[in-house]
């Protein structure tokens, strides 16, 4: 689990939140509870979590785990994973 306390959301993540229409509480809802978690070889970590009021689609909130705090990058529902 990411550590929420002391999370940081860059620019660009909050930015892609507007844009996408997303709701924070959906984010912390990911952060909280995801249905699925990927460690990246790049240092980052995914967050996935189906939203069923979104229909079913799945949340993806990527987060950067290297630094103190950690940092959300961006966020958005990710189309390759429709029907798992």
């Amino acid at each position: 689990m990411a550590e929420k306390a002391g999370m940081q959301y860059t620019r660009h993540f909050k930015t892609m939140l507007k844009e996408r229409s997303i709701p924070m509480s959906l984010i912390k809802r990911t952060l909280d509870q995801p249905g699925k978690v990927e460690d990246r070889s790049d240092g980052t970590k995914h967050f996935l979590r189906q939203i069923p009021e979104h229909g079913k689609r799945w949340l993806r909130v990527i987060v950067n785990t290297t630094v103190v705090p950690n940092k959300a990058v961006t966020a958005f529902f990710d189309r390759r994973l429709r029907g798992e």
